[in-house]
């Protein structure tokens, strides 16, 4: 069986270029992404990108943060809202890591079971106190399906989530087999192209060894054929368009 994507932006940040790639200069406007994937057994949303009280509290939704991102929130670009316009019915979220700006929209898509790597949960509860982890955007009562490793997520080996640690301690990445192409997802595991092609890492991260596997990885994956969209790489994306992938 094969899998659609679609990507799209829910929100976009400006921040310093120098904080998301080594020796970087200057200030850096990034989409914030989000994807709804369909496969026959059912239809995922990946990452779920800012919540809606970034439109008009940033600060009072991401405290210290909001110093060192701002953020814009177009109307209808929300998840929820995106999933609408799309007539996506949604069966789960799977969440890359659990940062504000990729699982803040979890609570808007209502009662969804949320798949996330069982060491990223112990990470944002309290095992990493330094990942910046927001407690309002994981902990929201739907049911959280905790894995460990790769994890085929519709038994066919089409959408199967892959470990690539170390921007956070359970990072994943989502593998997509469509049928025109495979598509790797990235999320934060690298974001933008001259990341990997320069070997340029974000000035934070849970372990910096950890990121240059998950760089090996990514770029072993794409020399034999995968098509891969990075975290937040401004090239790849053009504002708030849906793109089929």
């Amino acid at each position: 069986m094969t899998a659609r994507v679609r990507g799209f932006t829910c929100g976009w940040l400006e921040t310093d270029l120098g904080g998301l790639l080594e020796g970087g200069e200057g200030r850096i406007r990034i989409p914030v992404l989000s994807y709804v994937v369909e496969h026959p057994k059912g239809t995922l949303v990946f990452d779920t990108g800012l919540h809606t009280d970034m439109r008009d509290d940033p600060a009072g939704r991401i405290g210290s943060l909001a110093e060192y991102f701002a953020s814009e929130l177009a109307a209808g670009t929300a998840v929820h809202e995106r999933a609408e316009a799309l007539d996506a019915t949604l069966d789960m979220v799977v969440c890359s890591h659990l940062h504000f700006d990729h699982c803040g929209g979890n609570a808007l898509l209502g009662d969804v079971p949320v798949v996330v790597q069982r060491r990223e949960w112990e990470a944002a509860h309290g095992a990493d106190p330094l990942g910046s982890y927001l407690s309002a955007d994981f902990d929201t009562g739907q049911e959280m399906r905790l894995v460990d490793g790769e994890h085929d997520l519709f038994g066919d080996g089409s959408v199967v989530c892959i470990p690539t640690p170390g921007h956070t301690a359970g990072h994943q990445s989502l593998r997509v087999r469509t049928a025109a192409r495979e598509i790797v997802l990235t999320g934060d595991a690298c974001y933008f192209r001259r990341s990997l092609e320069e070997l340029r890492l974000p000035i934070f991260g849970h372990d910096r060894d950890d990121q240059l596997r998950s760089f090996d990885l990514l770029r072993s994956l794409e020399a034999r054929g995968a098509h891969l969209v990075f975290g937040h790489d401004p090239a790849q994306w053009v504002d708030d368009a849906v793109v089929a992938l």
